[in-house]
């Protein structure tokens, strides 16, 4: 497969110059932001707190929108927001003529995890969209227009209206419960039905070698195959655009048994290990860049 290469992984005068990344052969190319977009994207990951701004060597989000060709003025599909990591510099930087919509697991697919799915979180989560909405406009005062939905619930009217969907570190678990309820069919579907002719989709998801057992990365450790999601975005009807390795880490190898929440920010693992563990930092992860066909 022939790749042209952009080396470098800088801020240079708000300048991004991405490292390790190609795009496919066959006219399909990469958008690329204005130096007046660079400029506004660099400053609105310096808007964030010094805490959401450590995690930027491991997470790069400056580099990694950029390369997804998020423009201000866009409709963004963000998958699984959380406490809003990526949404904090995407409000401001989508800006007034921005909408950012958070999408959230579908209500059915919580009892999957078990445990912690109690009757009590079933019921407060079905607040989630409101809630979030509140957070989104505590976060930016001034920035897109927020909203949220499950991803089983984004209204018709949000149809071929949405230029970018971003599933970041977002795939996992759907492709986990697969099986139980077809979730990450269904997301996908989704995804193709509120974007438009032609629009993007964003993929950074933790990720193992292609050589190791594919029962280690069926999502239930937090990792998946490149080759996975190639060929699942694929079946969804998605053309694979680019890709980079401003993401990957190779200190990241993972053994059998291994999940991704043994590493940095989690350390979910032995006292013992988690001097070594940190020194490894987050998890390796892909970073994909799909067009809707």
């Amino acid at each position: 497969m022939k790749r042209s290469w952009i080396l470098g992984s800088l801020v240079v005068a708000g300048s991004v110059v991405l490292q390790g990344c190609s795009s496919m052969a066959g006219g399909n190319k990469a958008p690329e932001l204005s130096a007046k977009d660079e400029a506004r994207l660099v400053a609105a990951a310096q808007g964030v707190s010094s805490e959401h701004k450590a995690r930027y060597p491991y997470r790069h989000p400056v580099e990694t929108l950029s390369f997804f060709g998020i423009k201000p003025g866009s409709t963004v599909v963000e998958a699984l927001p959380g406490g809003g990591w990526y949404s904090k510099i995407l409000l401001p930087y989508l800006g007034e003529k921005g909408r950012l919509i958070g999408v959230d697991y579908s209500m059915d697919m919580w009892p999957n995890f078990g445990g912690f799915a109690t009757p009590e979180f079933m019921a407060n989560r079905k607040n989630w969209p409101s809630e979030w909405v509140a957070d989104a406009k505590r976060w930016s005062s001034v920035g897109a227009i927020p909203s949220a939905y499950t991803l089983n619930s984004m209204p018709a009217e949000l149809e071929g209206k949405a230029d970018a969907v971003l599933f970041i570190r977002a795939l996992h678990n759907l492709a986990r419960f697969e099986d139980n309820g077809g979730y990450l069919t269904q997301a996908l579907a989704e995804t193709h039905r509120v974007l438009k002719p032609h629009g993007i989709v964003g993929i950074v998801q933790h990720a193992m070698d292609e050589s190791v057992p594919d029962e280690w990365v069926k999502g239930d450790r937090g990792y998946l195959k490149r080759s996975f999601l190639i060929e699942a975005m694929d079946k969804a009807g998605f053309e694979l655009v680019a890709e980079s390795d401003i993401n990957k880490n190779p200190k990241d190898k993972p053994k059998d048994g291994d999940v991704v929440w043994r590493l940095p920010p989690s350390l979910n693992t032995d006292d013992s290990q988690k001097t070594a563990n940190t020194a490894i930092g987050e998890s390796n992860r892909v970073t994909l860049l799909f067009r809707k066909r």
